[in-house]
């Protein structure tokens, strides 16, 4: 392993400006040898962003897999595929899911059933799994409908974002059985050890897996190299506070040492995981000036009218729905900073204003 982990470092660049050196695979069962017994692989999805990241990882006489891809026909069949054909029917061990998101877990159940291996999940990724990742009830809770109206949303712009979401062919299966991993818990998986490190504010408890030896780590969706990743209040707890978490778990990674070579789960493997972090972080305070410099000029507005300021070129009522999530995030914690005053208009509307 030491060697595998120098020659790794050999090829990282100063991290003022990210390096990407290895092509990725095609989402075909192909795959790139990231370091020995480490396997990039892809996994095909039907939409805009049209790929996730999963791993390989060797695990004494097979393999542990690291995220799952979409629970459909189609993920299925390639993963036959890679297990009987391209790792020539060595076993899958374990299934390690980052987060609880269906293009990450989606597959998951189906894995456990087929290969009759274990599920690794933090607690809180798996409850909210269990119990929150499907199309939202009909009738919406009264709760919920109240957090939209106050948002400024209309019903019929919420029963199309509603709607777009019951209709979501992607909604998976849900496992019926885990095993814990904790923050700070140092997996063994083959010759490795992986230490697992807290994401939080893109979902509860999500986990990524740092290899010290090798200065790799599983990011998941906690660190991708172009796009940012979704943080958003839901209607289930609607004064969070998950991008000061978003935040918080930035810096914790930033921990980690600036050579680390970062595979997420989207887009391609990088080095220049501080630069990374540095983006993220201006973003979202060209985000909170956006929203301030619009306050400055309108006076006040609600959630829904800011929506389009962070938000300018919105595809489908789901896209929508995130956003305002996103924007909400944004809000709340420029109003728990004492940054934004909230106060209530006619019809139960909430609007901001500059504190």
């Amino acid at each position: 392993m030491a060697s595998a982990a120098v020659a790794l470092r050999e090829r990282a660049k100063p991290a003022d400006v990210l390096d990407y050196p290895f092509e990725p695979p095609r989402p075909d069962g192909s795959h790139v040898e990231i370091a020995p017994g480490l396997l990039w692989l892809r996994m095909p999805m039907p939409m805009a962003l049209d790929h996730i990241n999963v791993y390989l990882l060797r695990d004494g006489q097979g393999w542990a897999l690291v995220d799952t891809g979409l629970g459909i026909p189609a993920t299925f069949e390639l993963w036959e595929r890679i297990f009987t054909e391209k790792l020539a029917g060595q076993p899958l061990t374990r299934v390690i899911c980052t987060h609880c998101h269906y293009d990450h877990a989606g597959a998951a159940s189906w894995l456990q059933q087929r290969f009759k291996v274990p599920l690794y999940m933090t607690y809180g990724e798996f409850m909210m799994l269990r119990s929150l990742m499907g199309p939202p009830p009909d009738p919406l809770p009264e709760a919920h409908r109240e957090f939209y109206t106050r948002a400024g949303v209309t019903a019929d712009e919420l029963e199309a974002m509603l709607g777009a979401m019951r209709k979501d062919p992607f909604m998976p299966p849900h496992p019926s059985h885990y095993q814990r991993i904790r923050p700070g818990e140092l997996l063994q998986i083959g010759e490795r050890q992986w230490r697992v490190v807290l994401g939080e504010g893109h979902s509860p408890e999500h986990a990524c897996l740092y290899s010290e030896a090798d200065g790799i780590l599983l990011a998941g969706d906690q660190v991708l190299p172009r796009i940012t990743s979704n943080v958003m209040v839901s209607p289930i707890e609607p004064e969070g506070n998950p991008l000061q978490a978003w935040l918080e778990s930035l810096q914790r990674l930033r921990q980690l040492p600036a050579d680390t070579l970062v595979l997420p789960s989207h887009q391609g493997v990088f080095y220049g995981l501080h630069e990374r972090l540095d983006q993220v972080r201006e973003h979202h305070e060209q985000q909170f000036a956006q929203i301030q410099q619009h306050l400055r000029e309108a006076a006040r507005a609600t959630a829904a009218e800011l929506v389009p300021v962070l938000f300018p070129r919105l595809r489908s009522p789901v896209d929508r729905l995130m956003a305002l999530g996103e924007t909400i995030a944004h809000l709340n914690l420029l109003q728990q900073a004492g940054v934004l005053l909230r106060r209530p208009g006619a019809g139960n509307i909430e609007f901001f204003s500059l504190a």
